[in-house]
């Protein structure tokens, strides 16, 4: 795709970028099924691992995030039904849509993401209690926080690494999508969980990150400033309180951080199978 100037923006068909997912549905059935089974209300552990294990990719995944630090098994799931329940429906259905995005292809990603995402969705996780959330499911939150990301990188790779490289803090960033592409990538992250089903609790901290009075938008705020602080070299770090909403201190910040740095790479192998 020609790249095209930060002044001309290009139009993005937001129905035809989610489109082009479901479409990809056909090329991965099983991961597809996953998503399904997960989000009916009468699915168990027992059905829901049955489906999973006719993708062995993807079951591997499963098995290795349940064995990961994270979730402290060290290798005592040994079944993929204790995997499921270790991990969680929602961790399950995590999985199965990065591999349905074609997210654990870096080669088709921007340069840094999932260092970036696994990042981010540890420090969400951590804070997490702190806004009265659960911690899992700000993981997953984190770990699908940047599909808007992939999914505008995708559509105009040139354009959005030129972008990305001349607006570095978050809110200037998104401030330039919305002014190249029309909607911000956390936007079009939160449209595009909302479509595949993802509850309310992971998609409104997306919608609410640009709103200062939301403890939600605080939460996830402070986990991009983490992030940003444990990969960006160049990242010029902001005040974590305001940021968070009084959920962070910086002294508190500096152990998020730690915690972040202890477990990143072990949490991205696990997700996107290294």
């Amino acid at each position: 795709m020609t790249a095209l100037s930060l002044g001309a923006p290009p139009a993005v068909d937001l129905d035809r970028l989610l489109a082009g997912i479901d479409t990809l549905a056909a090329q991965r059935p099983v991961a597809a099924q996953v998503v399904a089974v997960a989000n009916a209300e009468d699915a168990s552990a027992r059905t829901l691992s049955g489906v999973l294990a006719a993708d062995v990719a993807l079951s591997g995944r499963v098995m290795k995030l349940a064995n990961s630090a994270y979730f402290g098994m060290s290798g005592r799931a040994t079944t993929l039904q204790f995997a499921v329940t270790v991990v969680g429906f929602t961790a399950v259905r995590t999985m199965a849509t990065v591999a349905l995005t074609c997210l654990d292809d870096e080669s088709q990603l921007p340069d840094g993401f999932w260092e970036s995402s696994t990042a981010v969705a540890l420090a969400a996780s951590v804070l997490a209690p702190r806004s009265g959330s659960r911690s899992q499911d700000a993981l997953c939150l984190g770990l699908l926080a940047q599909v808007g990301v992939a999914l505008l990188h995708a559509d105009d790779p040139a354009g959005y690494r030129e972008l990305a490289a001349a607006h570095r803090p978050s809110a200037a960033r998104r401030a330039a999508e919305v002014g190249r592409y029309g909607i911000s990538a956390l936007r079009l992250s939160a449209v595009a969980l909302a479509q595949w089903g993802f509850p309310s609790a992971m998609v409104a901290p997306l919608a609410a990150v640009d709103d200062p009075t939301s403890v939600d938008g605080g939460l996830l705020r402070a986990a991009f400033e983490i992030g940003a602080r444990c990969t960006d070299p160049a990242h010029a770090p902001e005040p974590v309180l305001p940021l968070s909403r009084g959920l962070l201190d910086e002294d508190g910040a500096a152990a998020v951080l730690q915690r972040v740095r202890d477990a990143a790479d072990d949490l991205r192998r696990a997700v996107i199978g290294d």
